[in-house]
């Protein structure tokens, strides 16, 4: 459009902003169809008391195989050798957003006042780990590529 190539930045922004509007639409309309509740912004309920103890010793968990994984690849860094794959950050990181919702999911499932509840925890996971898979697969949908 008028001669003018998009950079990178603008493009990643659009394709974050698009992926937010869908995954937000996605989940507004699981909650109306199956009648669950909206949770309040930015708020992280735990199910029950279980619940929250098993996230938060999921959480210390993740902490420590983050510093752990970071340590180990610095090192392998410093003498020239490759970082490790499964010891980096962002494997991490999306292990850790998997294995939380997966709890939540089942803790829903368990002991939610409403039932229907832990189907849009799972379908929201689902939609991640596809928009994340799909994105590591297509090297972010190729804007990456000059």
């Amino acid at each position: 459009m008028f001669g003018v190539e998009p950079t990178f930045g603008l493009k990643l922004f659009l394709l974050v902003v698009f992926l937010l509007v869908i995954g937000y639409s996605l989940n507004s309309i699981m909650r109306k169809w199956l009648k669950v509740e909206k949770p309040k912004f930015f708020s992280y309920n735990h199910v029950n008391d279980t619940h929250k103890k098993i996230d938060w010793s999921l959480r210390g968990v993740f902490i420590v195989l983050l510093i752990l994984g970071y340590v180990i690849n610095s090192e392998r860094l410093a003498q020239a050798q490759e970082p490790i794959f499964w010891l980096q950050t962002w494997v991490f990181l999306f292990a850790f957003v998997v294995s939380t919702e997966i709890v939540r999911g089942f803790m829903e499932w368990k002991y939610a006042d409403n039932p229907k509840t832990y189907l849009v925890t799972v379908s929201s996971l689902v939609f991640l780990v596809i928009v994340a898979i799909s994105i590591f697969m297509t090297d972010f949908y190729g804007i990456s590529q000059v």
